[in-house]
């Protein structure tokens, strides 16, 4: 099935893994559910805040708004890199939930997806990959990320969003567009 922007959604696109970690670690380990706390992110995790979390950024400007919440990582990349010789599992690249089903890439900046039967999210932009993936697996960056046709780089590290509505999130919920803005722009690296 495909949106109207093009982005691809199948019938089954599901919550393949959930986790969180409380402490800034680069892998997250998996949890049996996790709860979403709306304007704030995943209860219990490193990066809930209203402001940003991420050490480096930070560091920055600590004022900045969170737009890296919940991050969202597809199943799907899994497979890719497994191909390619490497060994990575849900939670591995420091997502919190892992989907399979969806072109997470494919969205729109704005787009809401649901997740289970209570929690939203509102896509921010895109992961940018960094030099801790290469030090969980040598290589492995280069490995999420390719060049478009036009010469841009693509990161397929997942995506990042706020949420917009808190609720218990498991492995085996639904995942699915709840809605797209009335323009596709494309995701910003955030």
């Amino acid at each position: 099935m495909a949106c109207d922007n093009g982005a691809v959604m199948t019938m089954t696109a599901q919550v393949i893994a959930v986790a969180a970690d409380d402490e800034h670690r680069f892998a997250k380990p998996w949890r049996p559910e996790i709860v979403l706390v709306e304007g704030l992110g995943v209860e219990g995790d490193a990066h809930l805040g209203i402001t940003v979390q991420h050490l480096s950024r930070k560091k920055k400007d600590p004022g900045l708004a969170n737009l890296r919440q919940v991050h969202l990582i597809h199943a799907e990349l899994f497979d890719e890199l497994a191909d390619k010789g490497f060994a990575v599992a849900p939670g591995d690249l420091g997502e919190n939930v892992t989907v399979r089903g969806i072109d997470l890439l494919g969205l729109p900046e704005g787009a809401v997806l649901a997740l289970g039967a209570e929690a939203s999210v509102r896509v921010t932009g895109l992961r940018n990959p960094c030099v801790q993936i290469d030090r969980f697996q040598k290589g492995l960056m280069a490995a999420t990320l390719n060049k478009a046709p036009d010469g841009s780089l693509v990161r397929k590290c997942g995506v990042m969003s706020v949420v917009l509505t808190g609720g218990v999130v498991r492995a085996g919920d639904a995942v699915r567009v709840a809605s797209l803005p009335e323009m596709f722009v494309a995701l910003p690296v955030v």
